[in-house]
Formats: structure tokens, C-alpha cells, sequence
């Protein structure tokens, strides 16, 4: 708010000039007397006895102020999810980089996703205040912006240097100098004792240099695992130790549905707009055995020592993604069709890819799928994902001869396999549910019929 003085009464004369000076103001007479100016109030008053040849003036005075446009603002780790407390920082942009508003400065590894911080306003990165790699909470500064700067531009190399000027003319050779005396008469050789050689081995012959190769040319290269990788390993060798792990094994037939795909995936991508897969009958399959074994949807509560029984089925789908595996969960499957599992999978696969998954799309799953096939897989045996109770294993189809009404013909085969919590669920539950998911997948009749 601009201060105003006392009233200072000044003549028109010395006074009022000097006043003039000390503001800054340009004042000019009117033909009435009276002065005019743009930053100066004042009236003509008489509040005293003055000579009347005296003109007397009150005066205002006002500041004035700037706004500055280069206004530095400090960014801040955002909130994260409850179960994640900290995370790594990895920088995207350095010092003096200029950035635009919602442009990716850093991203925050943390156990479970990747989190991306934006600036808020175009401007130019001036200070970070976390080095690479360095640990953040929620609401730990990261850097500082400078709103509206342009990036400072990089001095241009200097010109090169001129040559140096031509020197002198060079003075002439100095004269030869006068000849030797007559050499004296050569000393016959003395013999040399022979020394022993030591052969020191080079790439010399074929196989040295082979192995000067392997020496030379081999080299490791040393990378800190990043936090989502120390996650999976620490989660995994939690399930090793905590579980009682035991696996079950089963091969699926897939004519039929190999069959159904080829025959209706034309038609299927044209009404829903998305292919059809493998994916959703086994998802579909193994909400339907979910419910009919509702001990493998379960999970025991070690702080209460309680078994808690879902009445929901949550499927996480394993997908691999450059930083490591994750798990996004399907919500509510035992209500979907075969067009809302695809369709389900393909955005959460999509999110993976994009590193756009975040932790509440990886929380709260209750049974996990994981399809090694697509990468060639034939056989193998998945850990459980805590603290979930079981986990099925997809492979490969392969063409393998079977034996089908006493005749052996050629089907294409996969082979699954179930690894569960022996604490919770015992053998007859866990071959049940897997002839559950084979029978479903080999005749998806058995969905209409319920059976």
C-alpha cells in the first residue's frame, strides 16, 4: 500500500523545484498557475496566512513497484501410495537444461512402479538438489526452476589461434666440421657367454592370441540393481522362506480353443476392437476354478493366524517390462467375459509398457497367472506371489503325440502347473483345481453349463 506524508506545503519558487529533483518528476505550469504532473497529486489551498504572491502546493507521494517474471520455484517429491515410503531418483534433465511445462524431469524408482515428476511451468532447470540415484520420500525437495528463463546458450568456440608470423630468413648452416682422424684398427670379437633365453608368451601363434583375445577383450560391466529389482528378489526369497511351497502338474489339449479362435477372431476383433487370445480363456478358467475352490483364493493372516475366504476373484497378470516383472491385477474377473478380460489385459499391458502402472493397479490381487509361453517356455514351476496362496504357470504349445481313443495322434499341447501354499491348501484341492482349468480351456462349453 503506497504511504502517504504529512502535508508539506512548499512555494512555488526554490522549494517546489527542489522537490521536483528529489522525485524524479517533470512539472510544468499551466497559464492558470496551477502545475501539472502525473505522479504528483496536489491542490491549490490557503489553510494559512500567506502572502498572497505565494502559491501554495499539497504534495503526495507514491511508490511504485515490479514484478519479476524469472521467479525460481522449488519442485517437491509427490505424495506416494501407503505401502511405499521412499524411492530412488533418476534424473532426466541436468542444470541448465530448458524444460516445458509437464515435461518429465525425473522419475522416482520405488518398489513397486516408477513415479514421474513434471515441471509445473516451462522454464530452465537451475539446481538439483537430490544426486542421481539418491534416495526421497513424499515431499522431499528435488529441484529448483526458473520460471520463464531461456536455457543459457554455449559460448561458440573460439576462433583459432592466427599462425605465428613468419620468422626470420634461417641463417645459413654452420660450415662441416674438419674430418676425423684415420679410425683405428678394428678389435677382433670377443665370444659372448650364452645366457638363457626365457620365451615369453604373445599373441605370436594362433592359440597365444586366442587367449590374449579372451584376456584382453573380455570385460563385466557392474550395474546397481534398481529398487523394483531389489524388490522381487526380496519379495520371492520371502515366499521361499515363509511358504511350504509344492507344485502340481497338468497338460492342457488347446484344439478346441485354437479352433474357436481361428473361427471366430475375425468376427470378435471387429465388434470389440481388440484381438482375441489365449489369455482370457485361462483367466476366465481360473476365476471359474477359483470359485469352485474357494481354499485357493484364500490366503492366512500370520499376524492373527486366521484364514480370510474371498468372495471376489482379483487375478494379477505377470508382465515383463525392461525394469523387472509386474503383477497388475484384473478386478472383479469372476463377473467378466471373454471380451472384457481382453480388453482389461491389453490397457494394463499398455500402462506396463508405458511405465504408467500405478501401485493401486498392482495391490490387493487374490491368484496370479504367469505365461512363460510367450517367451518358448516348455516347462517350469512359479514361485508364489506373497501373500497370495497359489500361482499357475502357462507354457508353450507344442505339437506333441498323445494318445486320444486308444489311437495316438498329434495335438498341440501345453503344459501348466500350480504351485500353491501346502499350509492352506492340501493336494486334493490343488488337482482339483487345475482339472478345473484344463476341462474349462480344452471345452469352454463347461462355462454354460456350469459344470
Amino acid at each position: 500500500m503506497l504511504s502517504r506524508s504529512p502535508c508539506v506545503y512548499r512555494t512555488l519558487g526554490r522549494s517546489l523545484s527542489a522537490a521536483n529533483q528529489a522525485t524524479n518528476v517533470l512539472v510544468r505550469q499551466t497559464a492558470s498557475g496551477h502545475s501539472v504532473c502525473s505522479r504528483l497529486l496536489y491542490r491549490k489551498s490557503q489553510p494559512c496566512e500567506f502572502p498572497s504572491s505565494v502559491n501554495v502546493y499539497h504534495i503526495r507521494y507514491f511508490k511504485t513497484s515490479a514484478a519479476h517474471r524469472d521467479e525460481v520455484v522449488t519442485v517437491k517429491t509427490p505424495a506416494f501410495a501407503e505401502s511405499v515410503t521412499e524411492g530412488d531418483v533418476r534424473w532426466e534433465k541436468a542444470v541448465g537444461d530448458s524444460v516445458t511445462e509437464d515435461e518429465v524431469v525425473c522419475e522416482i524408482e520405488t518398489d513397486k512402479t516408477s513415479v514421474q515428476v513434471p515441471a509445473p511451468a516451462a522454464g530452465v532447470i537451475e539446481e538439483l538438489l537430490v544426486p542421481d540415484g539418491g534416495k526421497v520420500e513424499g515431499g522431499t525437495p528435488l529441484f529448483k526452476l526458473r520460471k520463464g528463463a531461456a536455457a543459457t546458450a554455449k559460448p561458440a568456440p573460439s576462433p583459432a589461434a592466427d599462425p605465428p608470423p613468419p620468422t626470420a630468413a634461417t641463417p645459413p648452416p654452420p660450415p662441416p666440421p674438419p674430418p676425423a682422424p684415420a679410425a683405428t684398427p678394428p678389435v677382433p670379437p670377443q665370444p659372448v657367454q650364452a645366457k638363457p633365453v626365457i620365451k615369453l608368451y604373445t599373441p605370436a601363434s594362433e592359440k597365444c592370441e586366442q587367449i590374449y583375445r579372451w584376456f584382453v577383450l573380455l570385460s563385466c560391466d557392474q550395474v546397481k540393481m534398481n529398487r523394483m529389482r531389489l524388490r522381487i528378489a526380496q519379495r520371492l526369497k520371502e515366499a521361499q522362506n515363509t511358504c511350504a511351497m509344492l507344485t502340481t502338474f497338468n497338460e492342457v489339449d488347446m484344439s478346441n480353443i485354437q479352433e474357436m479362435r481361428k473361427l471366430h477372431k475375425d468376427a470378435f476383433l471387429k465388434k470389440h476392437n481388440i484381438k482375441l487370445g489365449f489369455m482370457s480363456a485361462f483367466v476366465k478358467a481360473a476365476a471359474h476354478a477359483l470359485t469352485d475352490q474357494p481354499a485357493v483364493n484364500a490366503v492366512i493372516d500370520d499376524t492373527t493366524k486366521e484364514i480370510i475366504y474371498r468372495d471376489y476373484v482379483d487375478i494379477s497378470v505377470a508382465v515383463a517390462t525392461p525394469k523387472g516383472l509386474v503383477v497388475p491385477v484384473v478386478r472383479d474377473v469372476q463377473t467378466m467375459n471373454f471380451a472384457d478380460i481382453e480388453k482389461a489385459i491389453n490397457a494394463l499391458g499398455e500402462k506396463a509398457r508405458n511405465n504408467e502402472l500405478a501401485v493401486e493397479d498392482m495391490d490387493g490381487g487374490t491368484f496370479t497367472i504367469s505365461n512363460g509361453g510367450v517367451f518358448g517356455s516348455m516347462f517350469g514351476t512359479p514361485i508364489i506371489n506373497p501373500p497370495q496362496s497359489a500361482i499357475l504357470g502357462m507354457h508353450g504349445i507344442f505339437d506333441r503325440p498323445v494318445a486320444i481313443n486308444g489311437k495316438v495322434e498329434i495335438r498341440p499341447m501345453m503344459y501348466v502347473a500350480l504351485t500353491y501354499d501346502h499350509r492352506l491348501v492340501d493336494g486334493r484341492e490343488a488337482v482339483t483345481f487345475l482339472r478345473k482349468i484344463k476341462a474349462v480351456v480344452e471345452d469352454p462349453r463347461v462355462l454354460l453349463l456350469d459344470m
